[in-house]
């Protein structure tokens, strides 16, 4: 049995894992999915979201898991997972970066390279958060999706804490540097190009790459071969 935390993006919550999770627990997997502060069902104040808090709110979960844990993130949720791993080395068997933001010390979002993307974000009037275009979302977001699915995930979208996207990574090479790490793409995505996936990865080395011929959100439009391949994972990361 492996331990999976499972690490939302951007306007998403936990529940974006709704798919994934009970084929990873029917195979005896423990799994937990949380809302990372300000996103979700987590009303934390914009002005209160820092990648700092976000880093420590994951680092704590993993404190809490009996023995190591397969540590996965979607998309923004990259970023999260980089920094809890510099908090909590020990307690991470792996970091998994579903189509995910990694990059290196002292960068932050806005360093993404190739940021092509069809999202259409639009901020709010005090610059708090953004929003992205629903139509665009569905595209961006779910375009293999089944329709059900999709306009059950756009419902459920929150603004983005916006500060948050120019904050940088602070990672050290003794502790992020010495833990597993492995990037899964996704070859048909619209919001994380695969030519951003695959320069974040040219920067940053990892153990392992794993493909998935699908949308940004293959936690919805491919959900057995999402959990299939993180099953894996964890049986090569332990």
């Amino acid at each position: 049995m492996a331990n999976f935390v499972l690490i939302h993006g951007a306007m998403h919550g936990g529940w974006c894992w709704e798919r994934v999770v009970p084929m990873l627990e029917a195979h005896g997997h423990a799994v937990l999915a949380p809302d990372l502060p300000g996103l979700g069902n987590d009303h934390t104040a914009a002005s209160d979201v820092t990648l700092e808090n976000w880093g420590k709110f994951v680092a704590n979960m993993l404190q809490r898991v009996s023995g190591r844990t397969i540590l996965v993130g979607h998309s923004l949720g990259g970023m999260a997972i980089s920094q809890a791993a510099e908090y909590a080395p020990d307690r991470v068997a792996a970091l998994v970066y579903l189509s995910a933001v990694m990059l290196r010390n002292g960068k932050s979002a806005a360093d993404i390279p190739e940021k092509r993307n069809g999202l259409q974000l639009k901020p709010s009037p005090d610059g708090q958060y953004m929003k992205a275009d629903p139509n665009a979302a569905l595209m961006a977001f779910y375009g293999e999706t089944e329709d059900d699915w999709r306009k059950r995930a756009l419902e459920r979208l929150v603004p983005q804490p916006t500060g948050i996207l120019s904050m940088q990574l602070a990672l050290s090479s003794a502790r992020y540097g010495a833990v597993k790490r492995v990037y899964i793409e996704c070859l048909r995505d619209q919001a994380l190009a695969l030519d951003a996936q695959r320069a974040m990865q040219a920067d940053l080395p990892c153990d392992e790459k794993i493909e998935i011929d699908t949308d940004h959100s293959p936690f919805y439009s491919r959900p057995e071969e999402t959990c299939a391949r993180l099953i894996e994972i964890a049986s090569k990361y332990h």
